[in-house]
């Protein structure tokens, strides 16, 4: 039985971005392509802000003061973006893949699971709660949307982050859910050390080729 080729995937490093302006071009994305696009992979780090998804109550949002919440178009409740956090929005063509989205939602656990590992640190999924979690701690956040088969949002790791905005809220709806970061676990605090490792781990899951590309994606809130 031949081999499967692996899926051309490119690789959008956004650097620092408020959150708006990449969830609008994310949508616009999904909304744009076609069946024979490539996947991509957007790696960004947020300017602080708290999303509320879907079925997002504002009471879990204790006290923003200076944070802006923005309610938002994926799955869950409430969760922080800011500095310190890589955020990986994979923009997946799921039905190119033929994978599930409960699958999905594994595999892209799984590659979190499997790049803590390179630190020895053992990290964990927990039943009824998607995401990553370290001794009952969590250090990664998933949230996704999927559109005609596509999926959109993703995955936020904790690398080297303030976690005091996090007491602000009941993350992920969780009243006295602890949250923790790959640093304070023993890991490297470098944004740089973990994102190779992470991206390395996602195109293993997934089969993929990556590319990196040189552009970054129209970020203008234009309609």
């Amino acid at each position: 039985m031949d081999p499967v080729s692996p899926l051309p995937c490119l690789v959008r490093e956004l650097g620092r971005q408020p959150y708006e302006p990449v969830w609008r071009a994310m949508q616009r994305f999904t909304d744009a392509r076609g069946e024979a696009m490539p996947d991509e992979i957007w790696l960004v780090e947020h300017d602080p802000v708290f999303t509320l998804g879907q079925a997002g109550k504002p009471e879990h949002v204790l006290a923003a003061g200076d944070i802006p919440v923005i309610q938002v178009d994926r799955g869950g409740q409430v969760t922080y973006h800011g500095p310190g956090q890589i955020v990986a929005y994979p923009l997946f063509d799921l039905k190119r893949m033929k994978v599930g989205v409960r699958e999905y939602v594994q595999r892209i656990e799984q590659s979190i699971i499997d790049t803590a590992a390179e630190w020895n640190i053992h990290a964990e999924r927990k039943e009824g709660a998607p995401g990553v979690y370290v001794a009952g701690a969590k250090v990664a956040a998933l949230g996704i949307r999927v559109r005609r088969g596509c999926t959109f949002h993703g995955l936020a790791f904790n690398i080297a982050m303030d976690l005091e905005p996090w007491h602000r809220i009941n993350p992920c709806g969780y009243q006295g859910l602890q949250v923790t970061t790959l640093a304070d676990l023993g890991g490297p605090s470098g944004m740089d050390a973990v994102k190779p490792v992470l991206l390395a781990n996602l195109a293993k899951q997934f089969g993929l080729e990556l590319n990196a590309a040189a552009e970054l994606p129209d970020l203008s809130l234009a309609a």
